[in-house]
């Protein structure tokens, strides 16, 4: 008869099992702190342990259904289940675990990847406890800023969501939910707001953006750039030239629709729109492929249908003016004319067919 394991036992293993995590990224952490010529690999290799996800051996050992720790459907719901997911949660729950690791990171604090290791383990950490030193606490909060935008990027260049879980809980739980959002700095809470802007449209997070822009910080200069809606504009337009991988930038302008009908500032407005244009014509400085030559057009179509028909008018004459786009040009509209006919010959005979069954 197979024995059934009782949930004290579970808890004991699973403890036990995030103890063993905690001293080997202790001993990782002393090793960087006693060998400089060695701190950065060290702290590489650490980041990329901890960023690993979580195998089916392990999630015997730490997923549990009684107790009130990372369940199976939230892991699946943000995405991957990855180690320092368990390990923030571990810290919050048991803070006394997470205390020499602190101090060790603060003697690492300008290192590489020290800002990354922080960010994934003490995310939660930092919104959980109570901080009375607002020197140590601004100092937190930037490099969780820090970190977060570094580990995001890292998503985006390999195009994979592997730090959603990172994302969300910035989101819905602290931008969201003014309680938590109050215990860092003003100067923190703008920085993170700025943050998430830049990789709300990424993390597909597009249904929680007018909750984002109602709480937005006020910022000192919003009397020279505008509300919520500028800022976050300006933060989007900013990450769209940065972006190099082909798939993102499709996303990206796929979602850049949802901006339709927000009330923004004539120089927002023009930056925007000059953004998505560059987008729009082939060759230096940005080369964008077809694909996004043509996401361009939908979306700066959409945003601005005002003077569309003009706008193609005048991109159609500069690329007159380039006689070695012309074959390319040539051969995909004639593509583009065989796709649609085929596609309208085999609605008709489908129409026709349907016609004599629903008689």
């Amino acid at each position: 008869m197979e024995k059934v394991s009782s949930p004290s036992s579970s808890f004991s293993r699973r403890s036990a099992y995030l103890e063993a995590l905690t001293q080997e990224i202790k001993k990782k952490l002393t090793r960087a702190v006693v060998s400089p010529a060695q701190t950065r690999n060290l702290l590489q290799d650490l980041f990329a342990d901890i960023a690993l996800e979580v195998d089916d051996r392990a999630k015997d050992v730490i997923l549990s259904k009684e107790e009130d720790l990372i369940t199976s459907d939230e892991a699946d719901a943000d995405g991957p289940l990855c180690f320092f997911d368990v390990l923030a949660d571990y810290y919050v729950k048991v803070s006394e675990r997470g205390k020499d690791i602190l101090d060790l990171m603060v003697q690492l604090w300008s290192q590489s990847f020290a800002s990354h290791i922080f960010s994934l383990l003490f995310h939660k950490w930092l919104f959980e406890v109570e901080l009375d030193n607002q020197e140590i606490l601004l100092r937190y909060s930037s490099a969780l800023v820090q970190g977060a935008t570094n580990v995001f990027w890292i998503d985006i260049q390999t195009n994979t969501r592997r730090f959603q879980s990172l994302f969300r809980y910035l989101l819905e739980e602290v931008a969201l939910e003014q309680i938590r959002l109050k215990k860092i700095p003003i100067q923190a809470q703008r920085e993170l707001y700025l943050l998430l802007s830049r990789f709300i449209f990424f993390y597909n997070s597009v249904d929680k953006l007018d909750s984002f822009l109602r709480n937005f910080p006020e910022f000192p200069n919003a009397f020279l750039i505008g509300g919520p809606g500028d800022f976050l504009v300006i933060e989007l337009t900013d990450q769209l030239q940065k972006l190099k991988v082909e798939p993102v930038l499709l996303h990206y302008l796929s979602q850049m629709k949802i901006l339709q009908g927000m009330e923004l500032r004539m120089t927002t407005s023009t930056r925007l729109k000059a953004c998505l244009y560059s987008f729009t014509s082939p060759g230096g400085p940005m080369y964008p492929t077809r694909a996004v030559r043509h996401a361009a057009w939908d979306a700066l179509d959409s945003l601005f249908p005002v003077g569309r028909y003009p706008r193609h008018l005048i991109s159609l004459f500069f690329r007159l003016l380039y006689p070695w786009y012309w074959p390319s040009s040539c051969w995909n509209f004639v593509v583009s004319c065989i796709k649609a006919v085929l596609y309208s010959i085999v609605r008709l005979i489908f129409s026709r067919r349907e016609k004599p069954r629903q008689s």
